[in-house]
């Protein structure tokens, strides 16, 4: 009997053994915060633009992955800042994210406006959506072809632009400014595609665009591309050489181009409230990351020429810090200066 005893007991120790083996205390797969909830992933643009499209797309792959429903909600206006400054004043419960052209934004705050009343750093980053090089483009019957003939010719080169932040104003101020090309930007135009129409007519001289606009127009025979503005060659003009192949630039040259292709790598940033728990936010961004990273999203995403090219969060952290930050007083105002004329 005794024996018995003792086997029944050592049984039931291997058994119990087993059962913390597969199921161990504490260690149960813990139900997902958001499964239930609602998200509002809120576009700072109107319907049917490149960020709306971004946040439409994604949306579906977060209800999929966090098990909650996600609503698109558009707040135009301001370049996106007003959905942002309304962001960084939410509550940090994880139910609001959105896609922040970081581009703009971080210009806006390195240059002190009024309408950015954020800090980029306190945000809680998911991680980059998408990024892209930018190309310097010409109206398609100019005799402009390399960076050398707009260099050696003695015309002043208008370019399209919409206001002073915008990327393709600032980034045309930018460009001419740091390979010393006597320029005229032109503002009022409203976004690429009306200051491509003006460069197609020959209204305008140049633009500068990123490379999926570029793409578009030049295969439209509406441009011509002269350089890809980066140290790297575009993927979609991959003959195309770059700013630093096609000229000799100095140190001075060189920072300006590495400085504009930092910002223009911020991209479209998803970002979620200052002060969001640390265990919500470990989820989202291990939601994005997935998403991000999903062979069949990134396939489905290129055939609706909405690239995908992630960047995790801590790098997109990092990127933000030296734009913001790693640039002396003195850079800061020459940059002021160029974008802004002041």
């Amino acid at each position: 009997m005794r024996l018995f005893t003792r086997l029944f007991r050592a049984g039931a120790i291997v058994a119990a053994a087993v059962v913390l083996l597969f199921h161990p205390v504490g260690s149960q797969a813990k139900e997902s915060y958001f499964k239930g909830k609602t998200i509002t992933f809120l576009v700072g643009f109107g319907a049917g633009g490149g960020y709306d499209s971004y946040s439409r797309m994604l949306a579906p792959h977060f209800e999929r992955v966090l098990g909650a429903r996600v609503i698109v909600q558009n707040q135009p206006g301001a370049g996106g800042l007003r959905a942002l400054n309304r962001v960084y004043r939410m509550e940090g419960d994880g139910l609001t994210m959105t896609i922040v052209n970081g581009t703009g934004a971080g210009l806006q705050q390195l240059l002190s406006l009024k309408a950015a009343r954020f800090d980029l750093t306190k945000f809680g980053y998911l991680g980059i959506v998408d990024h892209a090089r930018w190309i310097w483009l010409v109206s398609p019957k100019s005799p402009i072809n390399t960076p050398a003939d707009a260099l050696n010719s003695s015309k002043v080169l208008s370019w399209g632009g919409s206001g002073k932040i915008s990327g393709i104003s600032d980034g045309a101020a930018m460009t001419c400014a740091a390979i010393n090309l006597k320029c005229k930007i032109v503002i009022g135009y409203k976004g690429s595609r009306a200051a491509a129409l003006a460069v197609a007519q020959g209204e305008m001289d140049a633009l500068y665009v990123s490379e999926t606009s570029a793409d578009k127009y030049v295969k439209a025979q509406n441009a011509k591309a002269v350089a890809t503005m980066n140290r790297h060659r575009s993927i979609l003009f991959p003959n195309l050489p770059t700013i630093f192949e096609a000229m000799k630039l100095n140190e001075e040259q060189k920072w300006w181009i590495d400085y504009r292709a930092t910002v223009e790598t911020l991209g479209r940033i998803l970002v979620v409230p200052p002060g969001t728990k640390p265990e919500i936010l470990r989820e989202l961004q291990a939601a994005t990351r997935k998403i991000l990273t999903d062979p069949k999203v990134i396939a489905d995403a290129n055939k609706k020429r909405r690239y995908i090219k992630y960047i995790p969060p801590g790098e997109a952290m990092k990127m933000v810090n030296t734009v913001l930050h790693g640039v002396t007083v003195e850079q800061k105002a020459k940059i002021r200066k160029v974008v802004l004329g002041e």
